[in-house]
C-alpha cells in the first residue's frame, strides 16, 4: 500500500513533531508499505494544496491524526473536505483513514462528519498494519481491533477493543528521516540555549492518575525501560547533533522508585543532555528532584490545576495545596525550572480559586515561560464531559464541537456558581497581573544586560535580539 500521512499545519513557526504521526509511519514501513509524509505544518499550504496533490500523485490511504482542540477539530473538517474533493477520492480509489484523541472519544461522530472510512481507536501500530492488510483485501475490516466504521448500509459498527502493547520496548522508534529533523529541532523550550537543538521523546505511555477533565483512553502506564530510552537518545545525538531531550510522555515521573532509576541510567550512561519532563508533585521530594537535576533535567511542567483542596479532590488530582506548595519550593531549591500549569472552572470551584492561583504564581514562577490561567474544558472521553451531559449543560458531541468548544481561552461550560461575565472578569484580572509581571521581569533582565554591557564592558554581549 501507498500511504499518504499528513502532518497538520497548525499555525505555528516552528511545530512540534508529530511523533504519533511517525510512530505509525515506522510501523507501516515495517510491515512493507510506502510511507510518504505530507508536511504541511513546515509548508503551510492551503488546505487546496493537498487536494491537488492527491490528484497528481496517487496513494492507496491517507492518514490524518488529530487531538481534541477546538483548531483541530476545525482543521480536520477543512481537511477532510480538501481530501474528500480529490478526484482519485471521488472515484473510489483512496481510503482515507482518521486517529488520534480527538476522533478516538468521538468515533461515530467523527466518522459521519469527515466523511472517513475509518476511525483508528486507542494505540496504533498494531490496528494500522492490520487495518492496511484489510484494505488489500487479505482480512476483514471486523476482524482489526480497535476501529470504527459505516458499513455500505451507513450503519455504525465498532470492533472489539485493541489490547495494548505490554511491552512497549519492542515498538519500533519513531520514523525520523520521514519528516524534517532540521526543522523540529528548531523548536525553544525552557532553559535552552540558542545553538542547542531539541527533539520530543516518549519515556512510556499511558498515566496512574485518573484527572476528571483527562480525556486519555488508554488506562495504566508502561513504562520503557531505562536503555531504550538511552539508545534512542544517543541516536538523536548521533544522527541529528541534539543536545535537549524534552520528554512528552504524560508522566516520567511516574512513582519516585521509577524517576530515580532512569536519572541514575542517565548519569551512568554519560549521556550529558538537558532534559524536561512531565511531573508529579506527589514525588517532588528534595532527593528525587537533585537526581533529576543531576542527570540534566532544567524544567519540570506540572499540572497543579487549582490550589483549592476542595477542588482538588473533584478532579482526583490526588493533591493538595500543601503538597503543592512544598514540591514547588523544593524544585526551585535544587534549580529546577517548575512549569506552573492552573486552569480555572472546575465543579463548584471557588472564584477565590483565581486570586489564590495569581498570588501562587506571583510568588513562586521563575518566568522560565508566560503562564496565564485557561478555563477548563470537558473533551469528549473525559469524566467532566459525561458529567456535562448529564447535568443538562451539553448536548453531545456535536454540541460540544460546533457550539460550545470555540477557543481553548473561553469557556465551553461553565461548571461554577458564577455567571459567564464574573469567570470572565476575574479570568482578565488575574492574567492581566501575570502578563504585566512577566513583562516586567523581561524589562528588568533586559536592563541588567544593558547596564553589564556598558558599564562593566561586557563583551560577551550578543546584541539585542527577540526571543
Amino acid at each position: 500500500m501507498r500511504i499518504l500521512m499528513v502532518a497538520y499545519d497548525n499555525d505555528s513557526y516552528i511545530t512540534w513533531f508529530p511523533q504519533g504521526l511517525a510512530y505509525l509511519a515506522s510501523a507501516a514501513r515495517n510491515a512493507g508499505h510506502e510511507v510518504v509524509v505530507y508536511q504541511q505544518d513546515i509548508f503551510h499550504w492551503p488546505d487546496s494544496h493537498l487536494t491537488e496533490y492527491l490528484d497528481h500523485n496517487y496513494f492507496d490511504v491517507v492518514e490524518v491524526s488529530m487531538i481534541g482542540g477546538y483548531y483541530q477539530y476545525h482543521k480536520l473538517m477543512s481537511l477532510s473536505a480538501a481530501i474528500n474533493a480529490s478526484q482519485n477520492r471521488k472515484r473510489g480509489g483512496v481510503k482515507y483513514t482518521i486517529g488520534g484523541h480527538g476522533p478516538a472519544a468521538a468515533p461515530e461522530y467523527f466518522l459521519r462528519k469527515t466523511g472517513a472510512d475509518v476511525v483508528g481507536i486507542g494505540e496504533g501500530e498494531i490496528t494500522f498494519v492490520e487495518l492496511m492488510d484489510a484494505f488489500a483485501g487479505k482480512r476483514s475490516l471486523e476482524s482489526v481491533d480497535g476501529i470504527a466504521f459505516l458499513d455500505p448500509e451507513g450503519n455504525y459498527i465498532r470492533t472489539k477493543a485493541r489490547e495494548l502493547i505490554q511491552d512497549i520496548d519492542q515498538i519500533a522508534w519513531p520514523a525520523y528521516d520521514l519528516f524534517d529533523i532540521t526543522h523540529y529541532s528548531l523548536l525553544r523550550l525552557p532553559n535552552i540555549k540558542g545553538n542547542e537543538r531539541c527533539m520530543p521523546v516518549l519515556s512510556g505511555r499511558g498515566c496512574i492518575f485518573k484527572c476528571n477533565f483527562c480525556y486519555r483512553l488508554d488506562k495504566g502506564f508502561r513504562p520503557r525501560s531505562s536503555q531504550s530510552i538511552i539508545d534512542e537518545i544517543r541516536f538523536l545525538k548521533k544522527e541529528y547533533n541534539i543536545k535537549y531531550i524534552a520528554f512528552s510522555d504524560e508522566l516520567l515521573m511516574s512513582s519516585r522508585e521509577r524517576t530515580l532509576e532512569l536519572c541514575q541510567a542517565f548519569i551512568d550512561a554519560e549521556l550529558n543532555i538537558k532534559w524536561d519532563c512531565n511531573g508529579r508533585l506527589n514525588f517532588a521530594d528534595l532527593d528525587v528532584l537533585s537526581k533529576m537535576k543531576e542527570a540534566g533535567c532544567v524544567f519540570i511542567n506540572y499540572g497543579i490545576e487549582s490550589l483549592d483542596d476542595d477542588t482538588l479532590k473533584v478532579m482526583h488530582k490526588g493533591l493538595t495545596r500543601q503538597m503543592i506548595i512544598r514540591g514547588i519550593e523544593n524544585t526551585l531549591e535544587v534549580g529546577i525550572s517548575p512549569g506552573l500549569n492552573i486552569i480555572y472552572g472546575n465543579i463548584n470551584e471557588p472564584l477565590s480559586a483565581i486570586d489564590d492561583a495569581v498570588e501562587f504564581l506571583l510568588k513562586y514562577d521563575d518566568h522560565a515561560q508566560m503562564r496565564t490561567i485557561r478555563p477548563v474544558t470537558p473533551y469528549p472521553g473525559s469524566e467532566l464531559f459525561d458529567y456535562a451531559v448529564e447535568h443538562n449543560l451539553l448536548e453531545g458531541v456535536a454540541d460540544f464541537y460546533e457550539n460550545k468548544h470555540q477557543n481553548s481561552d473561553l469557556l465551553s461550560v461553565n461548571f461554577t456558581q458564577y455567571t459567564d461575565d464574573e469567570v470572565y472578569e476575574a479570568l482578565y484580572h488575574a492574567n492581566m497581573k501575570l502578563i504585566e509581571r512577566y513583562q516586567k521581569v523581561q524589562s528588568e533582565a533586559s536592563a541588567r544586560i544593558c547596564k553589564d554591557l556598558y558599564f562593566n564592558r561586557n563583551a560577551s554581549f550578543r546584541g539585542f535580539r527577540q526571543t
